[in-house]
């Protein structure tokens, strides 16, 4: 299995919103950082604590209408882990499953090859081409 990393800066999605006509502030610009240089999953008042290293004129609700704009343009992923609440990933990750920790919350991203082969073969035995998929595993460390 092997661990992923983002390699998008936050210079290259400033372009990419840009370009789709998306006013680059400098609230939003601490907020791309803030994404950019996240190794987690971070929900949006994580992400403001971030995002304000770099600004710290970035509210809450600058946070959340910056982010349903990401997610809009699909630049961003939105989670649903659990009863977690929202947690955010920049959508230009190569595709990965998750695997959450249920006493700690920690999501570990991971790729298997054998999964996807597996998912790839059920879908067939069924008469399907699968197209997309997510996974999610819930464990608790050993």
């Amino acid at each position: 299995m092997e661990k992923l990393r983002q390699t998008e800066t936050a210079s290259t999605l400033a372009k990419k919103l840009r370009a789709k006509g998306m006013r680059m502030t400098q609230q939003r610009q601490a907020i791309l950082l803030a994404l950019a240089e996240a190794e987690d999953h971070p929900g949006a008042e994580i992400l403001l604590e971030r995002a304000r290293r770099h600004d710290a004129s970035v509210s809450l609700a600058t946070v959340y209408r910056t982010l349903t704009i990401l997610e809009q343009t699909g630049t961003v992923l939105r989670n649903e882990f659990d009863s977690d609440g929202a947690r955010f990933e920049l959508a230009s990750t190569p595709h990965h499953d998750h695997l959450i920790d249920v006493d700690t919350g920690h999501v570990v991203e991971f790729r298997s090859d054998k999964i996807e082969r597996l998912q790839a073969e059920i879908a067939a035995e069924l008469g399907y081409d699968l197209v997309h998929h997510r996974l999610e595993l819930y464990g608790r460390k050993r």
